[in-house]
Formats: C-alpha cells, sequence, structure tokens
C-alpha cells in the first residue's frame, strides 16, 4: 500500500514521507502517545487514540470471511478453548479484541510477538496461537491444526467484512493536510494495483521468507476494492465492531471520524 509513498510515485508537496517499520502491536503503543504523525493501526486501537488521531479513509485491511485464527498442536473441542492458554500478538491487535468478543474475557492469554507464536505453540509453551497476517495462509505447513476461524465466525453472525487494521492521522495536522495524505495514500494503493509486479518485489524485501506465490495470496486478501474507501460497508463494520465491544463491556465505541 505504501510503496508509491515511500519512493516519490505519489505525494504531498513539501510532505516528507519517512517510512517507519514496525509491528501493529508496536505501532499501537506509538500510537497511544501519538508519537507519530501517520500510522497504521489495528482497527481495534482506535477507540484509545480516537482523541489525536483521525481515520484515514483509505488504507484499511478489511477481512471477506478471513481474518485471525486460533491454531493448535492437535484439534481442540470449542468447548475447551476457552480454558486453554492463548498466544497473542498485541494487548491491542483486533485479533485480541475477535478473542474475547468469542471466547470471553477471561481466557487466559500470553503475549508474544505474532511472528513467534507458530514456534509457542509447537514447543508447548501455549495450548493455543491466535494467528494474523501470513500465519493464517502458512499454519498447515507449519504442522498446526485449525481450531476456530474468527473471521469467518464474524461473517457468519455479521455478514459484513472483518475491519483488522486502519490507517489514521494525528489531528494536530489539519483538515487540510489531513484530507491530502489521505488522498496520497488513495494514489499510492491504485499506483500499487497498477504496478502489482514492481509493488509486490518491494514488499517481498519485508515478506518474513515469503515466498513470491504466498506474499501474492495474502496481499490479495487485504489490498483489495475495500482498501480504496471505508465507505459503504466499511464505515458499517468498523461501528459494528466498536459497537458490539461496547456491549460486551470492553471499551467505549468512538465516533467515526474519517477523512
Amino acid at each position: 500500500m505504501f510503496y508509491a509513498l515511500t519512493h516519490g510515485k505519489v505525494g504531498v508537496e513539501g510532505v516528507e514521507v519517512t517510512p517507519v517499520l514496525e509491528e501493529i502491536e508496536a505501532l499501537n503503543r506509538r500510537a497511544l502517545a501519538g508519537e507519530l504523525e501517520v500510522t497504521a493501526i489495528s482497527a481495534a486501537a482506535y477507540p484509545q487514540v480516537a482523541g489525536r488521531y483521525r481515520i484515514l479513509d483509505a488504507g484499511a485491511a478489511m477481512g471477506e470471511g478471513s481474518g485471525p485464527i486460533l491454531v493448535a498442536r492437535s484439534p481442540i473441542p470449542r468447548e475447551e478453548l476457552p480454558e486453554r492458554v492463548v498466544a497473542v500478538p498485541g494487548q491491542f491487535t483486533t485479533a485480541a479484541l475477535l478473542l474475547r468478543l468469542y471466547l470471553g474475557e477471561d481466557v487466559p492469554t500470553i503475549i508474544v510477538s505474532f511472528e513467534k507464536i507458530p514456534k509457542v505453540v509447537l514447543e508447548g509453551q501455549a495450548d493455543v496461537g491466535l494467528l494474523i497476517h501470513e500465519g493464517q495462509i502458512t499454519y498447515e505447513a507449519l504442522g498446526l491444526t485449525k481450531v476456530l476461524d474468527l473471521g469467518e465466525r464474524w461473517f457468519q453472525e455479521s455478514r459484513l467484512p472483518l475491519p483488522l487494521g486502519i490507517n489514521v492521522v494525528r489531528r494536530d495536522l489539519g483538515d487540510d493536510l489531513g484530507g491530502k495524505l489521505s488522498d496520497a495514500l488513495a494514489a499510492s494503493i491504485r499506483y500499487a494495483r497498477a504496478h502489482a509486479d514492481e509493488a509486490m518485489a518491494h514488499a517481498l524485501r519485508y515478506g518474513r521468507g515469503m515466498d513470491a506465490e504466498t506474499c501474492r495470496r495474502f496481499v490479495q486478501m487485504y489490498v483489495n476494492e475495500r482498501a480504496m474507501t471505508l465507505r459503504g460497508e466499511g464505515r458499517a463494520a468498523l461501528d459494528h465492531l466498536f459497537r458490539r465491544a461496547e456491549a460486551a463491556g470492553i471499551l467505549r465505541a468512538p465516533p467515526l471520524d474519517v477523512l
């Protein structure tokens, strides 16, 4: 999504873009402190940062019947999952919020960097792993078994896409610059989709050892038409996620302030 924006293919006059590459939970925590002017965050983290940030219309990662999955070394009955120790990729991730919504507040968890979760489960440090990113595709090759698909469960119940990640801009940049940055991000995504091989070659540099086909499958899951705008079902999905979490007593739903 950001390739064209960080390589001068598109941009905003007078604005220098400096990429910051960190895993999503680290970005969530930096947003809590208001450190970054524009950043990707988990959708579930937005209620905690809404006072400092507005949502950019472009660049959201929306699952279409897909999303975080729970895996284990062998099958586990659904009714036993709330009692099992789950390795999660961060306190503020959308995956962790879904886990609480579907398995309850009391499910025991340990926080593990997302790319280490399969190893932690395989070694028995956790009974279950909550996988995000390419782990949703590669878990079988690692010798793990899917025990619950949270993205599939969400779609069955809501009939809406699953808002996993969004991009936000700090409020102190103002409406004019924030709007230009939103437009530039949309232009960056359009460029990447029109020059897919070029953008994919760039993405593979940060693919954590992924082969080209796995990378392409993962990108196609989330860099789609829904990444272009939150209008319509995108906003409805975000609102549904926040309202459901509020009804469960997990967080307070914020206004959807989208640029």
